[in-house]
C-alpha cells in the first residue's frame, strides 16, 4: 500500500501486531520507565502507527497494565489508602495488599512476583509498577521531600515484596497462614517508621 506514491512504511493491523506492541512496550518501558516512554516510541519500535497502538491499547497507562499483564491497577486503591489518620497509614496499606494478595487475583500478582524473579525485563517493569503507580504516590502523600518519598517508596516496597516471598514463595510458616490482624500487628510499625518515622541521617 502507498501513500502519495510512497510506501508507508507502517504495516497495517495483523494476527500478531499485538504482541509485537506489546514486545515493543515492554522493552520501552523496562528501558526509559514509565514517564518517558511514549506511544510514539512504542509504536517506532513496533514498526506501526501510533494510532494502531491506541487502536489495541487505548491509553499508555492501559498500555503499561497490558505489558504486565496485570489482574489490577494499583492506583485504584491509592486513594483509600491515603484517605485516613496518618498514624495509620501503613495500617491501611498493609490490609489493603493482604487482601488483594488472598483475593481470587492474587495468584496473578504473586505470579508477577515470581516472574521479576526469572526475568530482568519483568523486575524493571514491576519496579515501575509497584513503585510508580502505588508506593511513590502514597509515599509523596505524607513526604513533601522528593528524595525522601523515594527513599520511603523504596523502604516499602523492600518490605512488602519480603513479605510476599517469604509468605507466598517460600510459604514460610507461622507467617504464611498468620492472619491479616496478626501482620499488621507485627510489620506495621516498621513500615508506618519507613513512611512517616525518622530515616537516621537521610
Amino acid at each position: 500500500m502507498t501513500v502519495s506514491g510512497r510506501r508507508s512504511g507502517r504495516r497495517p493491523g495483523k494476527q500478531g501486531t499485538r504482541d509485537e506492541i506489546l514486545s515493543a512496550a515492554r522493552r520501552a518501558f523496562a528501558q526509559s520507565g514509565y514517564d518517558a516512554a511514549t506511544i510514539r516510541t512504542v509504536a517506532e519500535s513496533a514498526g506501526v502507527d501510533p494510532a494502531l497502538v491506541h487502536h489495541y491499547f487505548g491509553t499508555k497507562e492501559k498500555l503499561f497494565l497490558a505489558t504486565m499483564d496485570a489482574p489490577v491497577d494499583p492506583r485504584r486503591y491509592v486513594d483509600r489508602i491515603i484517605d485516613g489518620p496518618r498514624e495509620r497509614l501503613a495500617e491501611r496499606l498493609l490490609l489493603t495488599v493482604l487482601s488483594l494478595w488472598d483475593s481470587p487475583k492474587g495468584s496473578a500478582v504473586i505470579a508477577l512476583l515470581r516472574s521479576s524473579i526469572a526475568h530482568e525485563w519483568s523486575a524493571k517493569l514491576l519496579r515501575e509498577f509497584l513503585l510508580e503507580r502505588a508506593l511513590r504516590p502514597i509515599a509523596e502523600s505524607v513526604e513533601p521531600d522528593p528524595d525522601l518519598a523515594r527513599w520511603r517508596a523504596n523502604l516499602v516496597a523492600a518490605q512488602l515484596m519480603g513479605l510476599a516471598s517469604m509468605r507466598y514463595l517460600l510459604v514460610l510458616e507461622p507467617l504464611a497462614s498468620a492472619p491479616h490482624e496478626r501482620i499488621v500487628e507485627l510489620i506495621g510499625p516498621n513500615l508506618q517508621r519507613y513512611l512517616t518515622g525518622g530515616l537516621g541521617d537521610s
